[in-house]
């Protein structure tokens, strides 16, 4: 076995409620996280060195980025196995758009960590390399686990929930890029939200769950539309889109997501969202990894 290949799946924020920054500088958040059946390609090769190389409709982006989470991540697991920068070649098919709030980096590192691990037969467990994956972030764990799960904490902290049923969803950019850190200072600016979790719906059918989180917020919608005025036409669009049962921001935007009754639903939606400078996709919401 000398090459794996793998999809890191876009992370999708069905909630996120956020509190006031800590003395640490994060900010406690609760979140009931899914994954798509979308996201960018990953593909792993026993070599005689580490390196990266980046293509993709999105690639361009990332070129000559020195520090990329892949490399970070991958440097953080050869040095918890004791082997040094991992000998291995990772080709990067960015298909999903940059800053986009889908967890995109954090994916792609987890990804290729998983798969540089057991292309290399590390003796790693989950355990271990979620440990590890923290060194690209708080979305790091969450992201090499890519299986729907309760965030708390500063988004670390999960708890996997397997009563999650898919749900048909739309996933649109509209082509703007809304960097996190950004959008977490303007939250600072005026703070309105609480990293309240709550509690969990008593019926977990997709119609129940689409009403039960009408109920929860996404904490960073209003400061992210101050940064990007532009995500406040993506989110008219979806939320006017035949068939829209929710419309919400994913993570810190600029995508915003709608959950639909079907896949036909969601198919007949993304045609009608269509247009130049978008980005658009059906998919199914779950966990990816499970078939």
């Amino acid at each position: 076995m000398v090459t794996l290949s793998g999809l890191a799946p876009a992370k999708i924020n069905l909630f996120l409620h956020v509190g006031l920054v800590a003395a640490d500088g994060y900010h406690p958040l609760a979140s009931l996280v899914a994954f798509a059946d979308v996201g960018d390609g990953v593909t792993v090769t026993r070599a005689d060195r580490l390196s990266l190389d980046v293509t993709g409709p999105f690639g361009g982006a990332l070129a000559g980025e020195g520090d990329n989470l892949i490399l970070r991540g991958l440097r953080a697991l050869g040095e918890a196995a004791g082997i040094g920068a991992p000998p291995v070649a990772v080709t990067l098919d960015k298909q999903l758009p940059i800053a986009a709030g889908l967890g995109g980096g954090s994916a792609d590192a987890g990804t290729a960590m998983r798969l540089a691990a057991q292309l290399l037969d590390l003796d790693l467990d989950e355990a271990a390399l979620e440990a590890v994956a923290g060194v690209v972030g708080a979305d790091g764990p969450m992201c090499l686990r890519a299986r729907p799960a309760w965030a708390t904490g500063k988004g670390d902290d999960l708890t996997d929930e397997p009563r999650l049923s898919p749900l048909h969803a739309v996933l649109l950019n509209p082509g703007l890029p809304s960097p996190t850190g950004a959008v977490y200072r303007a939250y600072d600016d005026a703070p309105a939200g609480e990293a309240n979790c709550p509690e969990a719906p008593i019926d977990w059918s997709p119609a129940a769950v689409i009403e039960w989180l009408k109920g929860q917020r996404n904490d960073l919608e209003a400061p992210a539309l101050r940064v990007t005025p532009g995500i406040g036409e993506a989110l008219s669009a979806m939320n006017a889109a035949p068939g829209c049962r929710l419309t919400r921001m994913s993570g810190s935007g600029a995508t915003v997501f709608g959950l639909f009754e079907d896949a036909a639903a969601a198919e007949n939606a993304a045609v009608t969202l269509r247009r130049p400078g978008w980005w658009v996709r059906s998919c199914l919401l779950g966990n990816p990894g499970s078939g």
